[in-house]
């Protein structure tokens, strides 16, 4: 049994030596755009600040484990927004660090609609710390020794919203390959990422909004996502996914203040996993700023 073990770990970085660590994924998407779509920078009538911190898979060594940070804000009398994001992403002996800039364009539909064009642009540092793990004798020269390197990302994307619904279409890599430090090609994956959802006023204390995520990777769908949220007397959000990687996810958001908000997640396996780890965790807090007595925050539903 113990020579298993490395064996099964050998085989996941066969696998990840061709292809760098992707993208992270959120189960609370809908809460925060700014994460899968660029074009969603600008969009809050203010400031708005994020952060997220998701605990995967927990009680699997070397489970992943993200945080985020996103800032976005409209420029004050133009159309435009710009944003910054930072993520830390880390699974196993495998970590990257990236940092992206935003800037997005909106294009009023109507009065009650509008259409966001966007871009991003940074870099990614990404690390393999091979000389972490626990090799079999007479190990692939491949493995005995660390990666380092530094990608350069470029993303795009568009988002239609309303204050009562959205849409978006993104890529947020649209660079596939680098080399290491090795000289050996990194291909990186180039997903497109499909969002939707829709706020439904039931009464004067409750609302349903229905959500949803498509993501292809190279071609292949890799993720679907369906989503049901009610909000109650506009302080508190309950919510329930279903994925298509056969997970299921309890959401919560409350809240705290007109500028302040926390929320968390709970996100089971349903498939085989689920018998050797205790679910995924996701931590969140947004604040969006106001900047004199007289301003006014209105309400948000993504």
């Amino acid at each position: 049994m113990p020579r298993i073990v490395p064996l099964i770990i050998i085989s996941l970085t066969i696998s990840a030596g061709v292809y760098a660590q992707q993208d992270a994924t959120y189960a609370s998407y809908m809460f925060n755009g700014l994460v899968i779509n660029p074009a969603y920078a600008g969009t809050s009538s203010s400031m708005s600040a994020s952060f997220l911190e998701r605990f995967q898979n927990i009680g699997l060594k070397g489970a992943p484990e993200t945080k985020t940070f996103s800032i976005h804000s409209p420029l004050a009398k133009t159309r435009a927004g710009v944003g910054l994001m930072i993520i830390d992403d880390r699974a196993g002996v495998y970590s990257q660090t990236g940092i992206n800039g935003d800037y997005a364009y909106r294009i009023p539909i109507n009065s009650k609609s509008t259409l966001s064009l966007g871009i991003q642009a940074g870099a990614i540092w990404y690390r393999a710390n091979y000389n972490d793990l626990s090799l079999l004798q007479n190990p692939d020269p491949a493995f005995t020794q660390n990666i380092t390197e530094i990608r350069p990302n470029l993303g795009t994307g568009i988002y239609y919203y309303s204050k009562t619904g959205y849409a978006g279409l993104s890529m947020p890599h649209l660079i596939d390959i680098t080399f290491n430090t090795t000289g050996v090609p990194i291909h990186q994956s180039m997903p497109v990422i499909l969002t939707g959802g829709y706020v439904f006023t039931l009464n004067r204390m409750i609302k349903f909004k229905p959500n949803f995520l498509l993501q292809a990777v190279d071609g292949k769908l890799a993720e679907a996502d369906a989503n049901i949220n009610i909000l109650l007397d506009e302080v508190i959000w309950f919510g329930l996914s279903y994925k298509s990687t056969r997970s299921v996810a309890l959401l919560t958001q409350v809240q705290i203040t007109d500028q302040f908000c926390i929320g968390y997640t709970y996100q089971i396996n349903t498939g085989p996993v689920r018998a050797i780890e205790i679910g995924s965790h996701e931590l969140m807090a947004n604040y969006r700023f106001k900047y004199n007595k007289r301003g006014v925050i209105t309400p948000r539903y993504f």
